[in-house]
C-alpha cells in the first residue's frame, strides 16, 4: 500500500467521522489504525465508547477535556500538544501502525500551539511510512502543500444555528 498524507479541514462537520470512516474500512483489510486525539480528553465521545469494537484501532486522547484559550494558552494544553506529537512522531518513525489519524492536530498548528515547520518538516521528512490522517480546521498552507490529499469541509448549512445542541452518536 502507498501510505499518504491526508487532511480533512474546514468549518464544516465530519472531519473527525471522514478519518473513522478511512479507519472502518482500513480494519475491513486488518490494517491497524492508532488515533491520537489532540484537543479531546472526555471518554463519552461516541468514538472513545467504541474504538473497541474495531479491530486493530487503538485510541488515545492527548488533550484535556476543557475549554482552550488560544489566545492565550494554558501551559498544560502546551505540554500536552508536545507530548501528544512527540509520541506521533515515535509512531511514525518506527511504523508502529498502518494508519496514524491526527484528529484536530491543524487547530493546534493553525493555532501556534507547536511549531508549523517543525511539524511540516517531519511529516514532509517522513512521507511514506505510514498513511497519515489530519483533521481540524485552521490546518496552515505548509502542511496543505506537502499533503498528498486536501479535503476542505464547508459548512452550508448545520442545526446547531437553530439552537440543537450536539447529540450523542451523532456530533460526538
Amino acid at each position: 500500500m502507498v501510505k499518504m498524507l491526508q487532511i480533512y479541514t474546514g468549518t464544516g462537520k465530519g472531519k473527525t467521522t471522514a478519518a473513522l470512516g478511512v479507519a472502518f474500512r482500513a480494519a475491513g483489510y486488518g490494517y491497524k489504525t492508532i488515533m491520537l486525539s489532540f484537543l479531546k480528553d472526555d471518554p463519552n465521545y461516541g468514538e472513545a465508547k467504541a474504538c473497541g469494537y474495531l479491530p486493530n484501532f487503538i485510541l488515545e486522547q492527548v488533550g484535556r477535556d476543557c475549554f482552550v484559550n488560544f489566545k492565550n494558552p494554558d501551559q498544560i494544553d502546551l505540554d500536552m500538544a508536545r507530548a501528544g506529537w512527540e509520541k506521533a512522531k515515535d509512531i511514525i518513525a518506527e511504523q508502529k501502525t498502518d494508519i496514524l489519524i491526527l484528529d484536530e492536530l491543524n487547530i493546534v498548528l493553525g493555532k501556534n500551539m507547536l511549531p508549523i515547520e517543525e511539524v511540516a518538516d517531519f511529516l514532509k521528512n517522513n512521507k511514506g511510512k505510514v498513511e497519515i490522517i489530519m483533521t481540524g480546521r485552521d490546518v496552515p498552507k505548509e502542511i496543505i502543500e506537502i499533503a498528498d490529499l486536501v479535503t476542505d469541509m464547508n459548512e452550508v448549512k448545520h442545526y446547531f444555528t437553530e439552537g440543537i445542541n450536539s447529540r450523542n452518536g451523532i456530533d460526538h
